[in-house]
């Protein structure tokens, strides 16, 4: 397996056909794709502004998308060229979420650091903002993650 460029069409593409329960997100800063022996594309990982506005100091990164077919290693092999990266451009940190009932194993491969357990949310609407066609549910409970670059 080798990290490959990728254009932002072909990552958002894999994400909306491969993600377990999330769809592309819009948009992002730098993404890096995976690619088997023979070239074919088997995970995207994708890394833009922090989604949570307290959070977007302009220095730190959110990995947004981790995306593979479950080939071994390859989550970690993409978290590791997309901190590098990010290191290379001058963030401080990133930020990443899972599922409150996924292991987190190749977060912690890495070296990040379990930062905060936050509840599930209907979606991205609040009483001040209603989103119509919020499509962004959390039916279960996330966890975040932080790593200082």
């Amino acid at each position: 397996m080798k990290i490959v460029p990728i254009r932002q069409r072909a990552a958002r593409d894999f994400v909306a056909e491969h993600h377990r329960h999330s769809p592309a997100p819009r948009g992002d800063v730098i993404r890096v794709g995976l690619a088997d022996d023979d070239g074919t594309l088997i995970g995207v990982a994708m890394a833009g502004r922090p989604l949570a506005r307290e959070l977007d100091d302009g220095l730190t990164l959110e990995i947004l998308r981790v995306c593979s077919l479950g080939h071994r290693n390859a989550c970690s092999m993409m978290q590791g060229a997309l901190i590098r990266a990010g290191r290379a451009l001058g963030f401080t940190r990133m930020f990443t979420y899972t599922l409150v009932s996924e292991p987190g194993s190749s977060l912690r491969a890495v070296g990040w650091q379990h930062d905060a357990d936050l509840p599930a949310r209907p979606g991205w609407s609040t009483p001040v903002l209603e989103r119509p066609n919020d499509i962004h549910r959390h039916v279960e409970g996330r966890r975040r993650w932080v790593l200082a670059l």
